[in-house]
């Protein structure tokens, strides 16, 4: 059984500190995006993405992922592989009158090398307009050192509930807003 780490009191004045993480360990506070971490460290990686993420920050999020050898499949991108491929779901999804923002929560994080691997669950909502639904996603992403810092190279997301599914795809697919709900069309 991996280890619980606690970290959810450790505050600094730039933002909230995250403890560094033991092998296998168990983590109870969410990452948000907010937190101090050094970007060279796993937990430093995984605060800059969901910064770029509930940020909308492309150029950020660029910088969060290997150009060269990434791949993403979740609900609405479907497998994209490359990020060209990947970029314009990020894009468009920034660009639109949707918002998505979630925390990463409930997760272990396996060290190896030049590889890590977050395993977790995501809670958060989507708005558009006046509708709202709630998140539920358990989702992976991997990460290889290059250059001295962490890049992400895989992200896997899928929501369990077959209902939350559904009513997600639909709002996006039928948003008043063109980059909104053309956001997933070119999935694969």
């Amino acid at each position: 059984m991996p280890q619980t780490v606690h970290h959810a009191d450790l505050t600094a004045m730039s933002g909230r500190q995250v403890a560094h993480s033991q092998p296998g360990a168990r983590f109870v506070a969410p990452i948000r995006g907010d937190e101090a971490a050094p970007v060279d460290t796993s937990l430093g990686a995984l605060a800059e993405f969901y910064r770029a993420f509930n940020g909308r920050d492309l150029d950020l999020m660029r910088q969060n992922w290997q150009q060269d050898e990434c791949v993403l499949a979740n609900p609405l991108g479907g497998l994209r592989r490359g990020w060209e491929e990947i970029e314009p779901l990020y894009a468009r999804l920034f660009a639109g009158a949707a918002r998505v923002w979630v925390e990463f929560y409930d997760y272990t994080l396996h060290e190896g090398g030049d590889l890590f691997v977050a395993a977790g669950r995501e809670r958060g909502h989507f708005t558009l307009g006046d509708l709202r639904i709630d998140l539920a996603i358990r989702t992976s992403r991997t990460y290889r050192k290059s250059a001295g810092r962490w890049r992400q190279i895989h992200h896997h997301g899928s929501i369990e509930d077959p209902d939350l599914l559904a009513r997600y795809q639909s709002a996006v697919m039928a948003g008043p807003d063109t980059s909104a709900s053309n956001w997933c069309s070119s999935s694969r």
